[in-house]
């Protein structure tokens, strides 16, 4: 066997190792970097339905709260980020830092905001309690999670 066919096929093996591995490491590299552009931030729970009678007094009304959660490790700025029910009614976040793996809740009506609760400081409920949908967009308009809740509606 000549030396120019021994190179030939030893250049062939060394691409198609290559090959093969390159389609095993891109599928993960791709997701990894997917990953770390987009941090996992969602609508981890919804009270709709604030506990006893929907007096409109500021305590019934921050009965009714969204919970958003970042399962990711590190925290993430919420500033410009939107939570939107089915009417209209929408929440806009300000300078808010979300740490990692932490809840923040959403209340309605009026209070003082805290790393752990958000208030949107409304007199009037926002989100309707037998169906509604709500929806987090981040600063650019995507749409980062919904969830919705009752008839014609089917929960995550």
């Amino acid at each position: 066997m000549s030396a120019s066919v021994t190179a030939r096929r030893i250049a062939a093996t060394v691409l198609a190792a290559g090959a093969v591995v390159s389609v095993v490491a891109l599928p993960a590299s791709a997701h990894d970097n997917d990953r770390n552009r987009h941090p996992r931030v969602e609508i981890s729970a919804v009270r709709a339905d604030s506990p006893g009678w929907d007096t409109r007094t500021n305590r019934s009304l921050n009965g009714e709260w969204v919970a958003i959660t970042n399962n990711d490790r590190r925290a993430v700025n919420l500033n410009g980020w939107t939570l939107r029910g089915e009417d209209g009614n929408r929440y806009r976040f300000g300078n808010v830092r979300l740490a990692g793996r932490a809840t923040v809740r959403i209340h309605t009506g009026i209070g003082r905001d805290t790393r752990t609760d958000l208030y949107q400081d409304r007199r009037n409920y926002v989100w309707n309690d037998r169906s509604d949908t709500a929806t987090l967009r981040d600063g650019r308009g995507r749409t980062v999670d919904t969830e919705s809740w009752g008839r014609g509606h089917h929960r995550r």
